[in-house]
């Protein structure tokens, strides 16, 4: 059976912006990929080219072995953009009995509705919803067909904790029964919650592809914590936070860190010594300040 998706060698320009930059990706049956990326770093475009929204200026996209802009090839893919528009006359049963009828085989309406907390509101109209019930509304309707293969782009924006969960829920259970999901999202924890394998996108090309510990430990970068009156200027520090007595140095060289700090002679307490988080990685491999 072949990959549901795969880029190979793909670059997408808009003007003299260059979105994606000669990216190959596979992402295998069953898999549960998290895309990061800083803003303009080509996730949405990728999902647009995935989805069949938009085309390659180069290289070649496959979803499910053919081209996704043939609706065929789209029957079982579920996905949600980042942003949605619904028509805000029509009643919420109306928008999924129209989406359902798209589908050979799709989820009851009643059931997929209480799947994310919409059971009771199918004749209210969508124009009539909170921002949070609009999005969840907008997550449901991906799983609408039964689908093989969901992409979910920045997915919980707009929704509350509890809305999270239910879309959290969703998508592990989905892909326990052997969906495959790529999900872009700016929440490094919905990532390290869910995701298999990490993607890190930046200015268009991929710099790092593993699981969650292969992609920290791609940056040499740990946190000393110490809770001192002050401190002094120590050497190998790349960035020193303070809250109050309390203070956070991240260094490449932990060890050698907490050695100058001993020969120092400062007084301290409450030493730790972490190694680097998700977020570290993510600010590192991508050029971001935090």
């Amino acid at each position: 059976m072949s990959a549901p998706v795969v880029l190979d060698g793909v670059t997408r320009r808009y003007g003299g912006t260059v979105a994606l930059d000669g990216v190959d990706l596979v992402l295998e049956a069953g898999s549960l990929t998290g895309l990061l990326g800083p803003n303009g770093a080509g996730k949405s475009t990728l999902v647009n080219l995935v989805s069949g929204l938009r085309r390659a200026d180069s290289g070649t996209v496959r979803l499910f072995g053919g081209d996704p802009r043939v609706a065929a090839n789209r029957v079982a893919l579920g996905t949600t953009p980042q942003q949605t528009g619904l028509p805000e006359t029509l009643r919420v049963g109306e928008i999924v009995r129209f989406v359902s009828e798209h589908f050979p085989d799709p989820v009851p309406a009643g059931e997929l509705l209480a799947r994310f907390g919409l059971d009771g509101l199918e004749r209210r109209q969508s124009g009539g919803l909170s921002g949070g019930q609009r999005r969840r509304l907008a997550l449901a309707l991906a799983f609408a067909g039964r689908p093989r293969l969901v992409l979910l782009d920045e997915p919980t924006t707009g929704l509350d904790v509890e809305g999270s969960r239910a879309l959290w829920d969703t998508v592990r259970e989905f892909h326990a029964g052997g969906g495959t999901v790529l999900l872009t999202t700016h929440y490094l924890d919905e990532i390290e919650t869910l995701a298999e394998r990490v993607v890190v996108l930046a200015q268009g090309r991929i710099r790092a592809d593993g699981d969650v510990a292969d992609v920290r430990g791609m940056v040499r970068r740990s946190r000393v914590t110490v809770r001192a009156t002050a401190l002094p200027d120590l050497p190998g520090v790349d960035l020193a936070e303070r809250d109050g007595d309390r203070w956070t140095l991240h260094t490449a060289d932990a060890d050698e860190l907490v050695r100058d700090l001993v020969r120092s002679g400062a007084a301290f307490a409450d030493l730790g010594v972490a190694q680097a988080s998700l977020e570290d990685a993510f600010l590192s491999l991508t050029g971001e300040t935090s």
